[in-house]
């Protein structure tokens, strides 16, 4: 925060805050808090599974996803993601955002947000009577611009554990994990969740899932919330998916309203 120095008459000098840096340091704390909340993990739910991509085979997603406040919104429009199973029980993962933020008292700001990297592991497969489990590390770099509210500010880092277990045409999935949080005035933090879906058709799919974070910048507070979505099947290769949801606890400050919709190839 660069203060404005300014003369007074037998006061010698004396320092004055600019309005304008005011509204960029808040809007700064503002998308600090956002963006702390990870991508979400398992298209289109925050909550993920410990599937993988099949070895050798792909999944690309165009998708955009955005989270409201009392301050404003945050975002990316869009972002790409990418998997590639890479040996058996294992998947890469990169997700490149373009990153925006909208302070309720600033200006929109748009540009290469916070990259993510990642690598699935499944260490034990579903049976009749145990489920699937596999964890997700996750490394989210400080490439996006924090002093314009377009990434973190520093790096962050995902150790979770995920399990998963499917009835007929029911799944259900869930876990959590510790992020790891560098950025200056943020604590590290745990997220849960878990979600259950139905498939109603070979063409759709509908669920709903509940998480917690615990808190994530001093001051802030836990939340609690949940997003209901889904995913449609155009055929074999294209995938549409979609979820909107809010806070349940500690709404104004940490989610009024969030939503994902993407489009998703596979191969």
């Amino acid at each position: 925060m660069m203060p404005k120095r300014e003369m007074a008459s037998g006061k010698g000098i004396r320092l004055v805050m600019e309005r304008k840096t005011c509204m960029a340091v808040d809007a700064l704390v503002y998308c600090m808090a956002c963006l702390s909340i990870p991508a979400l993990a398992g298209p289109p739910y925050r909550t993920d599974d410990p599937e993988p991509v099949e070895y050798q085979h792909h999944e690309f997603y165009i998708a955009t996803q955005q989270i409201k406040t009392a301050d404003g919104r945050a975002g990316t429009l869009p972002h790409f993601e990418f998997n590639y199973g890479s040996a058996p029980d294992v998947m890469l993962h990169i997700i490149a955002p373009v990153a925006f933020s909208s302070p309720a008292d600033g200006p929109r700001q748009r540009g290469l947000g916070d990259v993510e990297f990642g690598v699935k592991y499944r260490f034990m497969q579903e049976t009749d009577s145990r489920p699937m489990v596999g964890t997700f590390p996750i490394l989210v770099t400080h490439t996006g611009n924090a002093d314009k509210g377009l990434g973190n500010g520093d790096t962050q880092i995902f150790l979770p554990i995920w399990l998963q277990k499917k009835w007929g045409e029911w799944q259900s999935y869930g876990g959590g994990g510790y992020w790891i949080n560098r950025a200056p005035d943020t604590k590290n933090y745990w997220f849960f969740g878990w979600q259950v879906q139905k498939e109603l058709s070979e063409h759709l799919t509908l669920g709903g899932e509940i998480f917690h974070n615990t808190e994530q910048v001093a001051g802030q507070g836990s939340s609690t919330g949940f997003n209901l979505g889904g995913s449609y099947n155009f055929d074999e290769h294209k995938h549409l998916l979609f979820s909107a949801g809010k806070g349940l606890t500690n709404v104004d400050n940490t989610n009024k309203f969030s939503s994902y919709v993407g489009y998703q190839w596979t191969w």
